[in-house]
């Protein structure tokens, strides 16, 4: 009988299942947007230095433009979709003090597993425009004020002579699991002290494919060889402004040699050694939220001697 072959990745993945309506085509309606920020059905989202508030620990605290209106003027409000004919909006409340504001404060990824995918997804894009508005508050060519427009989704520099236009941004990013034979190499970040070890990841860089981004990363940080790399899934990850892509690749040289910098450690596990190490607790995986832990966890779960098409 012929080895299980593997191709396909986990349909799970945080922040990417949303489907919801962005609205991108309402975006320059001027009286629609009027009309929606004037409805009480409209829902606004406040959003305080980059963190949603919530009600409880499961559930976003949502306003009527009314209500939201008294905590930051409606011309902040960003448009996030459009949700069963509710149109939803974002609003930055940056400006108030932590003791001010009428509900408490989350980071998306602390609350991110008990949200429904639309939830996670929407407030993972309106975490993401938070970010890219802060960042952008000048211009980057010549250093006047930026002013909002298209419902938060274009920032127009205030300098007359430039007026250059500004647009959200991501960073695109790879993050890779190295497979040698029946065995997946894992790392541990420099900066942290507890036993998380993850995948492989970093920028791509300018004029550089995905796939070269990928061997590099991977040379770089944890000393190995790759030859074929494998596409996998990717994931919006806006904390602050990335899109993860992520790979399996196949080791060439399997030797390790760690940069001492971003890496302090890196080793090869067998499916049997994770299950070892996190029962012994000397092993903590990835976070359930991110693509890293998809990548492992769908590797784990390939049957001994399974064919990885496209791996071979």
């Amino acid at each position: 009988m012929a080895p299980p072959t593997a191709q396909t990745m986990s349909p799970t993945m945080r922040y990417a299942d949303g489907d919801f309506d962005r609205g991108a085509e309402w975006r320059e309606d001027a009286s629609w947007l009027d009309e929606q920020l004037a409805s009480p059905v409209s829902r606004v989202y406040p959003i305080w230095r980059h963190r949603f508030l919530f009600s409880d620990d499961v559930t976003p605290l949502t306003l009527s433009p009314q209500d939201a209106a008294e905590l930051a003027g409606l011309e902040r409000a960003v448009l996030l979709g459009i949700i069963e004919g509710t149109v939803h909006f974002a609003l930055d409340i940056s400006h108030l003090s932590e003791d001010c504001l009428p509900a408490m404060s989350h980071d998306l990824r602390d609350v991110a597993m008990h949200l429904s995918d639309r939830m996670a997804a929407m407030l993972a894009f309106g975490r993401g425009m938070s970010v890219w508005h802060q960042d952008h508050l000048h211009c980057g060519r010549c250093g006047a004020p930026t002013a909002a427009e298209r419902a938060g989704h274009l920032r127009r520099c205030t300098n007359h002579v430039c007026e250059r236009m500004h647009f959200p941004r991501t960073d695109p990013a790879v993050i890779t699991l190295v497979i040698d034979g029946e065995r997946c190499l894992l790392a541990k970040r420099a900066t942290i002290t507890i036993p998380r070890f993850s995948t492989v990841a970093g920028f791509v860089e300018p004029g550089e494919t995905l796939e070269d981004a990928v061997r590099r990363e991977v040379a770089e940080e944890v000393g190995v060889a790759t030859g074929t790399v494998l596409y996998r899934a990717s994931q919006p990850w806006p904390f602050p402004s990335s899109l993860m892509m992520g790979f399996w690749a196949r080791a060439t040289d399997p030797r390790i040699m760690v940069d001492g910098e971003e890496i302090s450690e890196a080793a090869w596990f067998t499916r049997a050694d994770i299950v070892q190490g996190l029962e012994a607790e000397t092993l903590i995986l990835p976070p359930e939220d991110s693509i890293s832990r998809r990548l492992v966890e769908d590797w784990r779960n390939l049957p001994e001697g399974a064919i990885i098409e496209g791996l071979e």
